[in-house]
């Protein structure tokens, strides 16, 4: 069965909009990335400045453990588009988007991890895409990661295609732009991250991918480790068929 997240974080169930609010939502979750936070951040505000439209910026400090908190509240003090989310604990990256996908006000929300690997400047090709589709999946079409990690990781994403049909290529990309509802698709797993495609697949939006650049580490080290992206994911991939099974009616076989 899937790990279904702690009880901490009930009271972050995603509840509807009741408000009007920005166009458009960015959440970046944080562990210990002190030292990517101002670079990733400076050019995430010059991507989001640029567009056309009014937009929120929403970044969680998921318990870090060094300076990054300091460092996000920071950023947030001189921007004022910027707000800060931060848990006493670390409760991992799914815990991080549902708790600010609960706080979003956004049309659209975008995602990207906190790492830096991720390049904001994809953000408006993306939403172009959207015009289109319900949520848009950002492939990393030149990984820069090792080539273990790279092989683990299309093994991974192969065996999740075949068996939740899902027609994504790459789910462990966190940058995703979608239409606020979607979010209405996702359940609390630890694991969401590499699920959400396929959770709203099944539920009826369209899903599409855009390849995305993908960068070198600057600073830091991965909080992935190479047994962690074994085993969590195919636990929690078995929780999600069953889960699709009981929702849709369908076998995924």
């Amino acid at each position: 069965m899937a790990v279904i997240l702690t009880a901490d974080c009930k009271s972050d169930a995603i509840r509807p909009r009741t408000r009007p609010g920005p166009a458009y939502s960015v959440i970046v979750p944080f562990f210990n990335e002190q030292e990517n936070v101002r670079p990733l951040l400076s050019e995430l505000r010059q991507t989001l400045d640029a567009l056309d439209d009014a937009y929120e910026a929403i970044v969680v400090d998921d318990g870090s453990t060094d300076g990054t908190g300091g460092a996000l509240r920071e950023v947030a003090s001189d921007w004022p588009e910027c707000r800060t989310l931060a848990f006493d604990s670390n409760r991992g990256q799914a815990a991080a988007l549902l708790s600010a996908f609960n706080r979003a006000s956004g049309e659209v929300l975008i995602t990207l991890d906190g790492d830096g690997q991720n390049d904001p400047a994809d953000i408006p090709r993306l939403l172009a895409r959207l015009e289109n589709a319900d949520m848009v999946a950002g492939v990393r079409a030149q990984r820069q990661d090792s080539l273990l990690r790279r092989s683990m990781s299309r093994l991974a994403n192969a065996v999740r295609s075949r068996v939740l049909r899902d027609g994504v290529s790459d789910t462990g990309c966190a940058l995703k732009v979608f239409r606020r509802e979607v979010t209405g698709a996702f359940i609390p797993i630890r694991t969401l991250y590499s699920f959400m495609p396929a959770l709203a697949v099944a539920a009826g939006f369209r899903v599409v991918e855009e390849a995305v650049n993908h960068r070198p580490r600057r600073a830091g080290k991965s909080k992935y480790g190479l047994i962690a992206m074994s085993w969590r994911p195919l636990i929690d991939m078995i929780g999600v068929r069953w889960f699709l099974q009981r929702r849709t009616g369908k076998e995924f076989v």
